[in-house]
């Protein structure tokens, strides 16, 4: 469906991509993975014609229609919220906005061939079912039903991106381009894009870093790395592998060829002043000089080394909470919460999206207050902090990167910090930035290393993996599970929870479920929080039993 020609790409002094020639097929998902700033999006731009390459050339069929995820909702704030779902494909909702316009115009607004023209286009994209198709999807992604009559502006704004994608995939386009569609999605949202995309007969072209989400997802990989473009047939388990036993056999011939340089030389140091063998010395010469050796470039992808140390250990009692409650208005969120944390546990909380998961993370570092309940610390407790919007943490945004390293460890010189820096990816320049201009994988990375220098006992993270690339998640999850002293954290990423979880406490709207135990361990038990459908009927159930307790009260 999409023909890329000799795509070349580059920004200042930096290659990007060159020689990129693709075919992306009807029926196939296409993971784009890749470090940050390998030119992952500004492919998924070229692909969409937002942005033109430098070189190369991009086709599609004429009639096709793509679906391209959009990041900006300030055009849509005073807009039904189902509406801007419908406005996916403009064809039929300009042909919907017409028809329903010469009904309500009157005598004089009637035109029988305009009338004909637009309901064709409605049959067309089987347009009278469209409204109930963007109600499934926006309740799939986790907007209730009863919030679609709303306008955009009383959704938050991870929400608004949600209903920005469920208008993307209303659209039924023939090729869907999604950036980063996950970030906003809690567990359960995510699985259920899963099985659309999954669904989809289109063509996919999706960016990520959950790596679930890509195994489950994607038919084919395409690797933005050593300034190329290459497509791998498989998930991105199949394509870790197939790409290390590629390097390893250009490897493996570009030391052949070597070799071979080597065993010429020696033979023409050897024997070039013999003249019984001068004739063949200089064959080899003439052979040796034929012998063409590629230089690999170098990758893109780049990793962080984080280390967590603690100053020294805490009491055995991390802490106990006791009755904790919290609501906002009418909306009760957490009740009643009680459990205790042991020294050295990694705690993962989980639940699904609005059950208080931040909300108990706040109120445990004093960012909150809890309308009911205690907690306490225990003997020897010192913290380290990581809030979902990290930015707040790192103090003043103007000012430059080691000035906020310096900051956190003001007893350390310049040539300290700048080591610290280095090693979570912040070189001399880099480390001249304001914070004010970091992205969010560069927030991150600085907010780690500031953690890192305090030596925490207790580490509380709430979603760490959100802006990290796949290089930076499993350098924080090897940290992490290094790390000695006691993990409590929230994260949607099911790979990263896996990895490090050894206690699952789940909130749900009926109370607290307790599991000591690991994540694997968790699911065996049967209720997989991380899966849509089990997470449904789980609830489903609880609602039957707490409606036949009632009845039974009543009688």
């Amino acid at each position: 469906m999409i023909t890329i020609t000799n795509l070349a790409m580059s920004y200042g002094g930096q290659v990007l991509f060159t020689d990129c020639n693709l075919q992306l097929d009807k029926g196939k998902r296409y993971g784009i993975v890749g470090a940050n700033g390998s030119g992952k999006s500004t492919l998924l731009r070229i692909l969409s014609k937002e942005e033109p390459p430098q070189e190369g050339d991009v086709t599609r069929p004429k009639t096709s229609r793509m679906g391209v995820l959009e990041q900006d909702h300030f055009a849509y704030e005073d807009i039904r919220i189902l509406d801007v779902v419908m406005m996916g494909n403009p064809v039929l909702w300009d042909a919907i906005q017409g028809k329903e316009a010469m009904f309500n115009g009157g005598p004089d607004a009637w035109d029988d061939d305009k009338y004909a023209e637009m309901e064709d286009i409605i049959l067309q994209f089987d347009g009278y079912s469209l409204e109930s198709r963007a109600a499934q999807i926006l309740e799939g992604l986790g907007i209730a039903t009863e919030k679609h009559d709303q306008p955009l502006r009383s959704l938050s704004g991870g929400y608004k991106l949600r209903a920005l994608l469920a208008k993307t995939l209303a659209a039924d386009p023939d090729i869907l381009l999604l950036d980063e569609p996950t970030n906003h999605l809690d567990i359960l949202a995510i699985r259920w894009l899963e099985n659309f995309l999954v669904d989809f007969s289109g063509c996919t072209a999706v960016i990520s870093h959950d790596l679930r989400f890509l195994d489950s997802v994607a038919t084919h990989i395409i690797d933005v790395d050593y300034q190329a473009v290459t497509l791998y047939k498989g998930n991105y388990t199949a394509f870790e592998k197939s790409k290390v036993e590629e390097r390893e056999r250009r490897e493996g011939e570009i030391g052949k060829r070597e070799k071979e340089i080597a065993e010429h030389k020696a033979f023409i140091t050897r024997f070039k002043a013999k003249a019984s063998k001068a004739r063949q010395a200089n064959s080899r010469q003439k052979r040796m000089e034929k012998i063409v050796i590629d230089t690999l470039p170098t990758s893109s992808r780049r990793h962080p080394r984080f280390v967590f140390k603690q100053r020294r250990q805490s009491g055995r009692h991390v802490l106990k909470t006791k009755g904790i409650s919290k609501a906002y208005g009418d909306l009760q969120v957490l009740r009643n919460v009680s459990f205790e944390i042991e020294r050295g546990e990694r705690v993962a909380v989980v639940g699904a999206n609005g059950v208080g998961k931040s909300t108990l993370l706040k109120i445990l570092v004093n960012a909150l207050e809890a309308d009911a309940g205690t907690f306490e610390w225990g003997h020897e407790v010192h913290l380290g902090y990581f809030p979902q919007d990290h930015h707040e943490a790192l103090g003043d945004p103007k000012q430059t990167v080691h000035e906020s390293m310096w900051e956190a460890v003001p007893e350390d010189g310049l040539g300290q910090v700048l080591a610290r820096l280095a090693s979570v990816l912040f070189d001399k320049d880099d480390s001249a930035k304001r914070v004010e201009n970091l992205s969010g994988g560069e927030a991150a990375r600085l907010l780690f290393s500031r953690i890192s220098s305090s030596e925490p006992t207790v580490m509380i993270l709430d979603e760490p993996t959100n802006h990290l690339d796949i290089e930076g998640l499993r350098a924080l999850a090897g940290a992490l599970n290094k790390y000695p002293g006691t993990l409590i954290f929230v994260s949607h990423d099911r790979w990263f929870v896996d990895k490090l979880a050894t206690r699952i406490l789940e909130i749900t709207p009926h109370g607290l479920n307790d599991f000591s135990g690991t994540w694997s361990e968790y699911l065996a038990q049967g209720e997989d929080h991380l899966d849509a459908e089990a997470v449904v009927a789980k609830e489903r159930r609880e609602a039957r039993e707490a409606k036949n307790k009632r009845k039974r009260k009543g009688k």
